[in-house]
């Protein structure tokens, strides 16, 4: 009877989970990549359903009385932009995790000029860190688009 071949994506998976149970780094690396990817994604989607809570309370009044059109959309706008995010860090968290920080930055300016959400905004501080955290550890566990290095 001939063995089956373990398909590709199967063997990268369990390739990977066991390189994080020998290498507490890569497992942090893995970690914040998953959660990364998956937590702006499900924030984003709620954006458009309001299950978790109703975002356009967490819209401070001088950027709403900024836009040009209501929280409701601006919230929808929001919501597209983190699913990107999450998306991003799944293909490319080198480069997608500053992003993902720069934008926990301007949540946390949001939440700091509108009282009340200081809670919050200490949260998305941790959050902002563990960005930094992936990017930091993004240079060691995923190559650069264009490398400088010349093979020989």
């Amino acid at each position: 009877m001939a063995a089956t071949a373990v398909p590709d994506t199967t063997r990268g998976v369990s390739q990977a989970l066991q390189r994080a149970r020998t290498e507490p780094a890569y497992g942090a690396f893995l970690l914040l990549r998953v959660g990364f990817t998956v937590l702006p994604i499900l924030m984003g989607l709620d954006k458009f359903a309001n299950l978790m809570t109703n975002w356009e309370h967490y819209l401070a009044p001088w950027i709403v009385n900024l836009l040009p059109f209501s929280a409701h959309t601006a919230m929808l706008i929001v919501g597209v932009i983190e699913v990107m995010a999450g998306v991003l860090v799944a293909i490319k968290p080198r480069y997608a995790a500053y992003i993902v920080a720069l934008w926990l930055a301007g949540i946390i300016i949001n939440l700091l000029t509108y009282s009340g959400f200081y809670d919050v905004a200490l949260r998305d501080f941790g959050l902002l860190l563990a960005a930094l955290t992936l990017a930091r550890l993004s240079t060691v566990y995923d190559p650069a688009l264009h490398s400088t290095h010349t093979r020989h």
